[in-house]
């Protein structure tokens, strides 16, 4: 009875912000937008909105609407045709786009390091063992791959001659599946497939947190997902957006709170098959909704890392304030 009830209670408090924000948004007889998208990921980043999906799923007629894709790809065509005006997606290639005259800004940072290294071999210590071993990895210079290149680097292991990166399996979805059934035997994975892969497969084990790797190099956490919005939106209507993120950050902190009705939820909207490999995943996703403001001094350095390594990852120049 007490679950229900806060359930219930949860839902009211998400629908009386959905409604502050339909009243701030609604500009019909303006003859402006009435109705908004947020094109989400299927992972950590709909992990964390899983109550505003709820809520928005028992809402008619609702102000917004949420799009959950596969991969970064998906997200980044929405936004090249206008049809996302939220959108969550890394946060280099928020940069990237918005560098290249895709006009989104950051709103705010969502997740702080969802990678891990996993596999079958015990007897890791060090970088160094990772020698001679070959790694799969989705999507070449994609965050994953990147991010990868840029720690194997810093500890004296040069890519694809130390270690062999192999792309065979194009997206989590297939990386993950690949990974569980035992054909790779190292691999990059984010949350929430890589609490999948272990579940199915007992002989796989993490091998390390790439977050926990950057911090020992850089010394601050990593803003590895941005929550963005079309410029003209960011402008013109800041209570609206204001709304939004606050929205977004009551959401992840009721799954951090909430863990075992989160991961029901999770299956229920299929972010995860599984609801034990979704309560295994929401703590190792690191969700936690920051502002722009707050997280820019962070994301400045997370971007001028890339930067240096190669400034074509994030469109060859850092983003000007307006990015902020």
């Amino acid at each position: 009875m007490y679950q229900r009830k806060m359930k219930h209670s949860i839902l009211l408090s998400f629908l009386l912000l959905l409604t502050a924000c339909i009243s701030c948004g609604n500009k019909d007889s303006a003859g402006e937008k009435s109705h908004y998208v947020i094109a989400s990921l299927r992972g950590p980043s709909s992990l964390g909105m899983l109550y505003l999906i709820d809520s928005l799923d028992n809402t008619e007629d609702a102000t917004f609407e949420i799009e959950i894709l596969n991969e970064p790809l998906q997200v980044r065509k929405m936004m090249l045709d206008g049809s996302a005006d939220f959108a969550v997606l890394p946060t280099t290639m928020a940069a990237l786009l918005y560098n290249k005259g895709v006009d989104y800004r950051l709103e705010a940072i969502s997740t702080w390091g969802t990678l891990y290294l996993c596999g079958n071999d015990t007897t890791l210590r060090s970088w160094n063992d990772l020698k001679d071993n070959k790694i799969y990895l989705m999507a070449k210079n994609m965050t994953p791959d990147v991010l990868f290149r840029h720690l194997l680097e810093r500890n004296g292991l040069e890519p694809y001659s130390d270690v062999e990166l192999d792309y065979r399996f194009p997206n989590h979805i297939d990386l993950a599946t690949a990974t569980a059934a035992g054909l790779t035997t190292m691999s990059v994975l984010s949350e929430p497939y890589l609490s999948y892969a272990l579940l199915k497969n007992p002989n796989l084990h993490i091998m390390m947190s790439l977050h926990d790797e950057w911090l020992k190099i850089h010394g601050f956490e990593m803003p590895e997902t941005a929550f963005i919005c079309k410029g003209e939106i960011s402008e013109n209507d800041r209570q609206l957006v204001d709304n939004v993120v606050n929205i977004y950050k009551k959401s992840v902190d009721k799954v951090n709170e909430n863990i075992d009705e989160a991961a029901a939820l999770a299956v229920k909207y299929q972010i995860i098959a599984d609801t034990v490999a979704a309560k295994n995943s929401i703590p190792r996703s690191n969700l936690k909704v920051v502002r722009a403001d707050e997280a820019k001094d962070l994301v400045v350095n997370y971007l001028d890392v890339f930067y240096k390594m190669d400034s074509l990852i994030i469109g060859g120049k850092m983003p000007d304030e307006k990015f902020y």
